[in-house]
């Protein structure tokens, strides 16, 4: 009997622990992460910032953007255009940065003008250093001591000269632009906000200028992502510039 009773003893613990064992190990198993939720923890991390969605302005200066067609002389052949609204755009800064888009290198001189809100006089004219390399460049206004009133409405301009002496076969692309004031309740928000959030808040205030100088100089400080460049690439078709490609 007691070699019985033992034996049942034994049994029952060892049952016992096999049983905290088991369960033990089935509970484990249940909060290790699997590779699918890993991934999809992943996706999440990767996902990137929606794309800013550009709203217009309700007023705003007659005109808009000119030129960017496909146009050039020889064998020089290339999309040129400004990245600007097909109406007046927007910014609230004195000293707007302008961003502007060729397709292809040119070794032919390459001018900007910025215009009186008369249409006048011009107030700021330059040629940029030659050649020119393809794709996506700007211009500070501050690098020009250039300062825009609030309130009144300035064209600018990019033109390819192939031909000093004969100006009228420039190839021109040119914006308008006006200064406004920030939006009430903008700025706070502004203060608040991640830099990768100010594309979306200046687009959905309906300031042009503003959206693109943020999403620029977001691919500025990370040139390798392609995401940013796809934000703004898809930033562009919303006013009809769909051939500028990166």
């Amino acid at each position: 009997m007691k070699y019985v009773t033992t034996v049942l003893a034994s049994t029952i613990v060892t049952g016992f622990l096999l049983g905290i064992s088991v369960n033990g190990f089935s509970q484990d198993s249940k909060t290790q992460p699997t590779d699918q939720n890993l991934k999809d923890q992943s996706k999440k991390l990767e996902a990137p910032a929606p794309v800013p969605v550009y709203t217009p302005p309700k007023r705003g200066a007659p005109g808009g953007r000119i030129g960017g067609a496909t146009r050039g002389i020889q064998r020089e052949v290339f999309l040129l255009s400004v990245l600007a609204p097909d109406h007046s755009g927007f910014t609230t800064s004195e000293q707007p940065s302008l961003y502007w888009f060729i397709s292809n290198s040119t070794s032919l001189p390459v001018e900007l003008t910025v215009m009186d809100p008369q249409g006048i006089q011009p107030i700021l004219e330059t040629r940029l250093p030659s050649p020119v390399t393809a794709g996506v460049h700007h211009f500070r206004l501050s690098d020009f001591n250039v300062r825009l009133a609030p309130g009144a409405a300035y064209r600018w301009f990019i033109s390819v000269v192939p031909d000093a002496d004969r100006r009228s076969k420039d190839i021109t692309a040119g914006g308008a632009i006006e200064r406004v004031e920030m939006p009430e309740g903008l700025q706070a928000k502004v203060a608040q906000a991640a830099k990768s959030d100010l594309p979306s808040l200046y687009g959905e205030a309906g300031l042009w200028y503003d959206t693109v100088a943020a999403i620029s100089e977001l691919i500025e400080a990370a040139p390798q992502d392609q995401a940013l460049r796809k934000q703004r690439t898809a930033l562009l078709t919303q006013v009809g510039l769909t051939g500028i490609t990166e």
